[in-house]
């Protein structure tokens, strides 16, 4: 009586090899030593803005099909060293933006070069003119982060609070002004929201409070014991030196069956 429950206790156990066989090989699609954040570090918060309309463009950026972060694994691991020691202050890290897809970078530079505003969200830049956005360093034609080693962040006190969606169709405040007034972040005030292109973004800026300043040099702090380096105009970006790491990725971020095209610099 015993044998059918054997052949389903089999056929289930089959049934899970093969879910788990197949899981595993759309994560081998990932070319080495690319991963995903979540595998080394799920306890890291992802708010990936490209794969939504709430970044300065106002749509989905060409290359994002979905909101995963993606890293070269050295740097996944030292992002999770960095994490751990935050944790133990009651921190968490929180990333907007890992891998890049080249494409992105184009879109991006296309986007800062165009005349007419299209879907811009002036929000991003208010007081800098668009066309002067690229010509500032806000946007570069070559980025870090399509090598998987770049990734922009900050910090957000635990337990995370509940974010208010983001309303596309919402009237938010500039990303200078006062935080309240600026698009839904449960992140810790750095003083801009993230992807501002002003010089309150500078790291060093003096045009923030003196808290503000304490919680960006707390994240420089945390991110410089653990190897990465920041951008002195954007208080949100690090890069880790990883050697031999120049491979430049055109992959398409949540693609089935993912594949990269590898441009050497």
């Amino acid at each position: 009586m015993r044998f059918p429950l054997r052949i389903s206790a089999f056929a289930l156990a089959g049934l899970a090899a093969a879910a788990f066989a197949a899981v595993t090989a759309t994560a081998a699609r990932l070319p080495t030593p690319l991963v995903y954040l979540r595998d080394v570090d799920p306890s890291i918060l992802q708010d990936m803005r490209y794969a939504t309309e709430n970044n300065f463009t106002g749509r989905v950026v060409p290359g994002y099909r979905a909101g995963e972060c993606i890293l070269l694994r050295p740097v996944a691991v030292a992002l999770s060293k960095v994490q751990a020691d935050l944790r133990r202050k009651g921190l968490s890290l929180k990333v907007y933006d890992c891998l890049r897809p080249a494409r992105a970078v184009h879109a991006f530079v296309t986007w800062g070069e165009m005349q007419a505003a299209g879907r811009d969200v002036p929000r991003f830049h208010p007081r800098t003119a668009k066309d002067r956005v690229v010509g500032l360093g806000y946007i570069a034609s070559y980025s870090a982060h399509s090598r998987g080693v770049a990734v922009d962040l900050t910090i957000v006190a635990l337990p995370a609070a509940n974010e208010t969606p983001f309303d596309p169709r919402a009237r938010y405040g500039a990303c200078n002004g006062p935080k309240p007034a600026r698009a839904p972040d449960n992140s810790i005030d750095m003083g801009t929201s993230f992807d501002c292109f002003d010089v309150m973004s500078y790291t060093r800026s003096g045009g923030i409070t003196p808290q503000q300043r304490h919680w960006r040099e707390l994240l420089h702090s945390a991110m410089l014991a653990r190897g990465f380096h920041n951008y002195w105009r954007e208080w949100w970006h690090y890069t880790l030196a990883v050697p031999g790491a120049n491979k430049v990725y055109d992959l398409p971020i949540g693609s089935p069956g993912i594949a990269a095209a590898q441009k050497h610099q």
